[in-house]
């Protein structure tokens, strides 16, 4: 399995590249494996500031749902409207095309983020 070592990962399984005060974050392809196939994601919370932790959306697969968490405080800028009409995206790409929402970071990031290889230990990888 692929945890790529520039990002940082959270115990809900959600992945966030840090690049100046902007995050993108998606879902790890543990969480989408674990999903299944994913046919569709759902952000209404675009224009929100939202804190760590809070839920900004969230992902059905074929046989479940599942929210989604804010690895960041901040105020959701961008939805990857790629989504839309691909959410398979997640499953086939979940750190690059499958991408779910940028956000601008407001405050510190949290101590409890995850390296690559802590996530893979949680894992079991």
């Amino acid at each position: 399995m692929n945890f790529p070592q520039e990002l940082k990962y959270t115990k809900d399984h959600e992945w966030v590249k840090i690049d100046g005060d902007v995050a993108t974050i998606g879902i790890t392809e543990f969480a989408a494996g674990e999903l299944g196939d994913i046919v569709y994601v759902e952000v209404e919370t675009i224009g929100d500031a939202l804190e760590t932790g809070e839920v900004f959306g969230s992902v059905e697969a074929v046989k479940t749902v599942s929210d989604l968490f804010m690895p960041v405080s901040g105020e959701i800028l961008e939805l990857n409207s790629e989504l839309e009409d691909n959410p398979e995206l997640v499953n086939e790409s979940p750190y690059g095309d499958g991408w779910m929402i940028k956000v601008k970071i407001s405050g510190d990031l949290p101590s409890d983020l995850l390296s690559a290889s802590d996530y893979a230990e949680l894992v079991g990888n």
